[in-house]
């Protein structure tokens, strides 16, 4: 009994123990012998990823496997065998099955997975989904960070603004009429330091105008690609107008960087006497008066575009004599619905009469019949009085969302004649007459840098009333919310004095819930078919004439690229919503 254990005992550990070199001998030594492989090496992909819970019933698979492939004799098949044991190595890549009592050394290795296994994997097709997802990331953080880089150039060239309409239409006039009034002395010491003062501000206007035209090109850019993905609607048409506008605008400031560089360079020719001063002032003016009646044909068009926009306003005529019949008409039927309920309550007065001293029975149904006719009655009269209240209230509201509108139209005619049509041609004519007196015709004429400052001054009077415009608008925006909040909606908290002032010194900051957007949401509200909110009770009359006001605003299906009967459902289509509001908004805008 002693002996099979000493024999049985030592056979593991020696096996355990023999050197790798020795180990791999016998690996190439068994290559080419029955060993039933598939079996092992499922059992070795199987233990490497389980673990060894499930190892005893996988070892006696393999090992029933093996049995199989190789015929084996009736004493290697006994389990009392001492030399008939599988040796599994928890961990370890190498799994070793003894098979046969006479060959000590049968043991199979298996370290590789099976080629079905590799071969059933493909991850070329699983990463394929992976790589569109990254690449898709990759290009919404590009447009991510081009977005932001354009929205801190817009707040950087705002924050120029500013100083730059003090520089236009105070420093610039104030250094010519010095300079011209050195020259005229032989103040030598004078014109050095006015010309030194024109260059500065000269640098600065152009800075502010190249940085102007990065941001315009990069709007105008952006609303195109908008305009593209919505082919027709009041998102495409907002896009587009803003795209027209803005690369407009990028072209007029690109002459403007032009006439700003040449003038910086006419003054640094004056701080270094330099003998082409004159060439430099003769490009310089050419310069002056090529933007200057750009500029002013520019304003030109917008006053004419405001002022028939304007007209086509008045001729809707006032809404509340446009409606007079339409509310003549609601009132008596509140009146009548009111009438047939007092006669029905009448009625009801005399059954119960009539039926005074008599049994209920004899009277009841009477009664019944005519309590539920005031009952209908009551109903009709509610109505026909709702109706009559809400077409008071649809008509005052249009009735002012029209005159601001003819307002905004007025507005815009003053701004753009007073700093474009009269201004920029004044700066114009002071470039005209450089060039002349360069020349030498007029010698020491002021009278360009006098008409130069006259058009300074008007630009810079109208950018000084828009700049105060839109402050008091950002100050009320977050002082008065409630004024201008959507109906339906908690206005937000008010702000202190203190922070409303901070919130109106942020002069990158737009309006947003301001007069006219709260104009533009009533507009919509009136012109809006019955699926939108709020719209439902509004009559065809007004909903008809509020869309005659958007046709007059050039918001109409002719600038929206839709037939009637689609530019219609739009308006009735909540998801556009958004779109409508902010292209009425922008009509709206005196600019």
């Amino acid at each position: 009994m002693s002996t099979p254990v000493q024999q049985t005992s030592p056979r593991p550990s020696t096996a355990t123990s023999v050197p790798a070199r020795q180990r791999r001998e016998r690996d190439r030594s068994r290559a080419a012998g029955p060993s039933g492989h598939s079996a092992e090496h499922a059992f070795l992909q199987f233990q490497s990823g389980v673990g060894n819970r499930a190892a005893t019933a996988a070892v006696q698979r393999v090992r029933n496997a093996t049995l199989e492939r190789a015929p084996e004799s009736a004493e290697s098949s006994r389990p009392g065998t001492p030399d008939s044991f599988v040796t599994a190595l928890s961990g370890s890549s190498e799994s070793f099955v003894t098979a046969r009592p006479g060959t000590p050394d049968s043991r199979e290795t298996a370290r590789e997975p099976e080629p079905e296994t590799e071969t059933a994997r493909e991850p070329e097709t699983v990463r394929e989904p992976e790589t569109e997802e990254e690449e898709a990331a990759a290009a919404r953080s590009a447009d991510e960070l081009v977005k932001r880089a354009a929205e801190l150039l817009d707040r950087f060239k705002k924050n120029l603004d500013p100083a730059d309409n003090l520089a236009k239409g105070a420093q610039t006039p104030t250094s010519a009429g010095l300079g011209q009034a050195a020259t005229a002395a032989g103040d030598g010491a004078l014109k050095h330091d006015a010309a030194a003062a024109g260059t500065a501000s000269g640098a600065w206007n152009l800075l502010t105008e190249v940085t102007g035209v990065v941001v315009n090109a990069y709007d105008s850019l952006k609303n195109r690609k908008d305009a593209r993905k919505k082919p027709d609607g009041a998102a495409h048409h907002t896009a587009n107008r803003k795209a027209r506008t803005k690369g407009a605008d990028a072209v007029v400031g690109t002459a403007s960087s032009g006439g700003y560089g040449a003038a910086v360079a006419k003054e640094a020719t004056k701080v270094q006497a330099a003998a082409d001063a004159a060439t430099a002032a003769e490009v310089s003016g050419v310069f002056s008066a090529v933007t200057g009646l750009w500029k002013g044909a520019r304003a030109a068009g917008k006053v004419g575009g405001a002022t028939r926009k304007y007209r086509r306003i008045k001729q809707l005529g006032d809404p509340a004599a446009v409606h007079e019949e339409l509310l003549a008409r609601l009132r008596e039927e509140s009146d009548q619905a009111g009438q047939r309920v007092d006669a029905a309550f009448a009625r009801l007065n005399a059954v119960r009469e009539a039926g005074r001293g008599r049994p209920p029975r004899e009277w009841y149904p009477a009664a019944e019949a005519a309590f539920d006719a005031i009952r209908e009655e009551y109903e009709r009269a509610g109505s026909a009085a709702a109706a009559y209240r809400r077409a008071v209230q649809d008509t005052e509201a249009l009735s002012g969302t029209t005159k601001y509108a003819k307002k905004k139209q007025l507005a815009k005619i003053g701004k753009e004649t007073v700093g474009g049509v009269v201004g920029e041609p004044a700066k114009a004519a002071g470039g005209i007459v450089a060039v002349v007196t360069a020349a030498g015709v007029l010698g020491s004429n002021p009278g360009g840098w006098i008409a130069a400052a006259v058009g300074a001054g008007l630009i810079l009077g109208v950018a000084g009333y828009k700049a105060g415009r839109a402050a008091t608008k950002r100050y009320e925006e977050v002082r008065h919310p409630e004024r201008w909040a959507p109906e339906g909606q908690e206005p937000e908290e008010a702000r202190s004095r203190k922070d409303s002032l901070k919130h109106a010194l942020k002069i990158w900051k737009k309006v947003s819930k301001g007069e006219r957007q709260a104009m533009a949401r009533k507009i919509y509200g009136l012109a809006a078919g019955p699926e939108i909110p709020g719209s439902a009770d509004t009559t065809p009359e007004i909903r008809q004439s509020a869309r005659e006001l958007l046709v007059a605003l050039k918001a109409g299906p002719a600038q929206h690229k839709l037939e009637p009967e689609a530019w219609a459902e739009s308006l009735n289509d909540p998801e556009k919503t958004a779109d409508w509001v902010k292209e009425i908004a922008e009509q709206l805008a005196s600019g």
